[in-house]
């Protein structure tokens, strides 16, 4: 006899790449040599500046204790400055920055601080799972909102408040936005903040893709009056290549931030602070140092292009950010059955963008987070599949 879980357990599912990466895992345990052209984690290293002072901090007495719930100052203060530099954004590093540990934690946090049973939440689709499974486990209503191609990938607000937004809370929305890599623009982001004053509504900005093919870093918080209704977050993830190290920052109003530090205290007792130390120094790269990254990056997208002109798929240019995303082609029911064809008969991964929403399922994504080398392997295979189709 078992104990049985929470009812709020059955709200959700397992995450799509929780699942995968374990069908991938005994594919290769089998004797497959599978290229996973999936999940966004950095192949490339954060810069050696930051784990030089990771490792030189390690050794310092007095650095293995807890830490303060909000972070460190030099921390707060690195973010801050971050903001300034890139996004022209001025925050109060001892009031309105909060460091996490990675932005997905900062959604649950988030969503727990501000979301009742029965609210709703609008969720972008196609969009990252996470803002519904975490809405869902706190007993809100997830409300997805389209997102279509003919309308840049933006919500249509004037379509939202003709709809009623009543008993709306919050809205996620994600720019430069994943998966499909579309950007927004000062206009949009105030409209934005329009639409979240006059509805009462708490808009949560997820900005992790900023640094990634994007000449033009947007803030949500840099719109006039977007503390007032606005948080944001944003990752080192992404932009310094430090997805393991799980570090991330919520940015807005001070009374917005203490909510949610309310909820963070009770779940975890600070960072490691030589992290800390390095995720500081990281932030304080320069602009030299994304150009490289970047360049990379570019080479990468040239190769994934090419995969998806041979798999007969249309790519909008001009996308931002760590994936490629396409449309398939008609003779294709769905994206998960080419997936799953590439998959079973190459060994190649791409995600099936139908696990981003329903208005995902006739695209596919395809990560840079791969060497050229691989990107070009892959490549060569699909050649030979298309050639010879099981």
């Amino acid at each position: 006899m078992y104990i049985p879980a929470a009812d709020r357990v059955h709200s959700v599912t397992e995450y799509y790449f929780s699942q995968k990466l374990r069908e991938i895992e005994q594919m290769r345990k089998g004797g497959l040599d599978v290229i996973n052209l999936g999940i966004g984690s950095p192949d490339l290293a954060p810069s050696a500046k930051t784990i030089e002072t990771l490792v030189k901090s390690s050794y310092e007495q007095g650095n293995h204790g807890y830490q303060s719930y909000k972070g460190i100052p030099e921390l707060r203060t690195g973010f801050a400055n971050w903001y300034a530099r890139h996004f022209e954004v001025k925050l109060d590093p001892e009031r309105e920055i909060l460091p996490l540990m990675g932005s997905k934690e900062g959604i649950m946090h988030i969503t727990m601080a501000f979301v009742n049973p029965g609210d709703e939440v609008l969720i972008p689709d196609p969009g990252y799972p996470t803002y519904g499974s975490v809405t869902s486990l706190v007993g809100g209503y997830a409300r997805t909102y389209a997102l279509t191609e003919e309308n840049d990938w933006l919500p249509d607000l004037d379509r939202l408040e003709k709809e009623g937004v009543e008993r709306v809370k919050l809205m996620w929305v994600n720019y430069p936005h994943m998966p499909t890599g579309a950007k927004a623009n000062q206009a949009f982001f105030k409209k934005l903040v329009a639409f979240g004053i006059r509805n009462r509504i708490l808009i949560c900005n997820d900005n992790p893709y900023s640094f990634i093919l994007n000449e033009q870093k947007l803030s949500l918080l840099a719109a006039k009056e977007a503390k007032t209704v606005c948080l944001e977050l944003n990752s080192l993830s992404k932009s310094q290549n430090m997805a393991g190290w799980r570090v991330g920052m919520l940015a807005g109003h001070e009374e917005y931030i203490q909510a949610v530090l309310k909820v963070k205290s009770n779940m975890d007792s600070g960072m490691f602070r030589p992290l800390q130390l390095a995720a500081a120094e990281a932030l304080s790269a320069p602009a030299a140092w994304y150009e490289e990254i970047n360049r990379i990056y570019r080479e990468r997208q040239v190769v994934a292009a090419e995969i998806m002109d041979l798999l007969g798929c249309t790519v909008r240019p001009n996308q931002a950010g760590m994936f490629l995303w396409g449309s398939i082609p008609e003779k294709y029911a769905n994206s998960v059955e080419l997936s799953d064809r590439l998959l079973y008969q190459a060994n190649v991964f791409v995600t099936p963008g139908i696990i981003f929403g329903k208005n995902g399922q006739n695209h596919i994504r395809i990560s840079l987070c791969s060497s050229q080398d691989l990107l070009l392997n892959a490549k060569k295979r699909i050649i030979k599949h298309l050639n010879n189709p099981a």
